[in-house]
């Protein structure tokens, strides 16, 4: 029989109709590392993110904000809680299959943005595939497809040595949106770039959640966060406030 924190639980709707894709309840984060060193990195934190949304955490160091981006992006999990990530209970998946979660569900930005030297543009924008199994002959004109949006079309056998940083995060952009996840992960997307650049790359992201995905964003820059409809403050490993930048947006967008 299984136990009831692992059903999972029926999808709840916001104002505007979109239902919550996220949802996290208790969850807290705790490293031993040592009997005397103890770390809360999260002390039962509660959220939940519809559909459509775009949401921003920040918060100083020490604050929770980074364990608690590699929770939502399945790169670790909780020490006790539940994570729902499109239905799903991904806290308590073995690990095999928080794997294929991953892959499948989540669509990654990093800010160095984490590109295989010895690849090409095209080929980079089939890495998630590739370890899905996916065929990637089958998949290629939908990857010149995604390098064409991120305005890349005319690199696509280009590496990433011979592409500037902004070329480079267009490729991980690309990168992200190749198994059309639910929810885009983006971590300080434009901490490596100049402003000019920066701006374009936000400008890209503002464009696919427009689009109707979902992002959350994790970044240290008010300027950045304000282009989020909600930004989430965390402080000693929980939520200290949230910020609705957008009129009459429900709480859960």
């Amino acid at each position: 029989m299984k136990k009831v924190a692992e059903s999972k639980p029926a999808a709840t709707s916001s104002g505007n109709g979109s239902r919550a894709i996220i949802r996290i309840e208790g969850i807290k984060k705790t490293y031993v590392l040592s009997a005397e060193n103890i770390v809360h990195a999260l002390n039962g934190v509660d959220l939940s993110i519809h559909q459509g949304s775009y949401v921003a955490i920040m918060g100083p160091s020490g604050s929770g904000k980074s364990t608690m981006l590699n929770i939502l992006g399945c790169l670790d999990r909780p020490t006790a809680g539940n994570y729902w990530l499109g239905g799903d209970n991904v806290a308590t998946m073995p690990d095999d299959e928080l794997s294929v979660a991953r892959g499948k569900k989540i669509g990654f930005i990093f800010q160095s943005y984490n590109l295989i030297a010895q690849l090409t543009v095209i080929e980079n924008i089939q890495v998630p595939l590739f370890y899905q199994g996916v065929d990637l002959a089958r998949s290629h004109d939908r990857c010149v497809e995604l390098a064409r949006l991120v305005g890349l079309g005319d690199r696509l056998d280009h590496r990433p040595a011979q592409l500037s940083g902004g070329q480079q995060q267009r490729v991980a952009i690309a990168r992200s949106l190749v198994n059309d996840p639910i929810m885009i992960l983006a971590d300080e997307p434009t901490g490596n770039l100049d402003s000019r650049t920066g701006t374009e790359v936000l400008e890209m992201i503002d464009h696919l959640n427009a689009d109707g995905k979902t992002i959350v964003l994790v970044t240290h820059d008010d300027k950045v966060a304000a282009r989020a409809h909600r930004v989430i403050h965390m402080k000693d490993g929980v939520i200290d406030r949230e910020v609705l930048n957008r009129p009459g947006a429900p709480a859960g967008s």
